[in-house]
């Protein structure tokens, strides 16, 4: 079984956690997924079954949406509600309009800094690994993006611990929760994240993914296969080169795709440029592409990751 699954991830589990259960219920030791999830998160978690994970790097770059809820009042060190509270400050002054007002400040281009809870390793060692023995180390900032950043609702205004509940679009790498103590410092009464759900990874969307006890019944009927995404759907966002039958086994043993093997090119690839070798029978490979100056500078295209066959 080579594909994809769009999963929602339960609050309380680590991603692991999930690829575990996938282990054990298909009995097989090849799935992955495409982008940590917090344990205490829930959301869109895309599994990779087989040879798919061999794939996933090229779906991380997806942008995520998320709904997150940020608790004003009280700053804890990890930006969430299970790390260890740094800060507390009688919020009843805040208004729904300050609020608002500071949003804007956050949109576009922003750099962050990793929070020490976080999985980046740095010298070798995950963030979280170093938290936990005590260890702090500086971690460089990093530029992030927000497409956008939306006021949903808020409630508990006029007492200390008011919410509020945020919509954001953003890209690969980014932390909810450290935007949610950014926006609680910038009020000058601290704030931490208190609930997130992903809603959105790509073009995968939270209404569409499958609760783990939905995974366990299809299963169980043998209809589960019905619902993995194939490999070629789910890379749909790379351009598609077609290969012709005799190219086939020298693309799958990882030669070069020269001008001859090509049967179908879309249009406007430049050097550099990500694309998918399509076979009659689906999916092939990713390639980059390139030009040859040997053959009047055409387009060649290097296979970078090959379905295993």
């Amino acid at each position: 079984m080579d594909g994809f699954i769009n999963v929602l991830k339960p609050p309380g589990m680590t991603s692991h956690d999930v690829v575990n259960f996938f282990r054990r219920l298909l009995g097989i030791k090849k799935v992955g997924h495409t982008g940590t999830l917090d344990p205490g998160a829930a959301g869109v978690l895309l599994i990779c079954l087989g040879g798919a994970t061999r794939l996933a790097g090229y779906l991380t770059d997806e942008d995520k949406e998320y709904r997150a809820e940020i608790t004003f009042g009280i700053a804890t060190l990890s930006g969430d509600a299970y790390g260890e509270v740094t800060s507390e400050i009688d919020a009843s002054g805040l208004s729904e309009d300050e609020v608002r007002s500071v949003l804007p400040r956050f949109h576009g281009k922003i750099t962050q800094v990793p929070p020490m809870t976080s999985a980046i390793k740095i010298n070798g060692k995950k963030l979280y690994e170093l938290a936990r023995a005590g260890l702090t180390v500086d971690r460089p900032g990093r530029v992030v993006n927000i497409n956008s950043l939306e006021f949903i609702s808020g409630t508990g205004w006029g007492t200390p611990r008011p919410r509020a509940l945020l919509h954001l679009s953003c890209s690969k790498g980014f932390y909810v929760r450290s935007l949610c103590l950014d926006i609680g410092t910038s009020l000058g009464c601290g704030a931490h994240m208190s609930f997130l759900v992903r809603t959105g990874a790509g073009p995968y969307k939270i209404h569409d993914s499958l609760t783990l006890e939905e995974i366990k019944f299809l299963k169980m009927k043998n209809t589960l296969e019905e619902k993995v995404i194939n490999i070629n759907q789910a890379l749909s966002g790379l351009p598609a080169v077609l290969v012709k039958n005799g190219a086939v086994p020298a693309v799958q043993s990882g030669a070069k795709l020269y001008p001859p093997g090509v049967a179908e090119l879309p249009v406007g690839l430049q050097e550099g440029d990500r694309v998918r070798l399509v076979g009659q029978e689906g999916f092939l490979a990713v390639a980059e592409t390139s030009y040859d100056p040997r053959d009047n500078g055409r387009l060649v295209f290097k296979p970078v990751c090959v379905l295993p066959r």
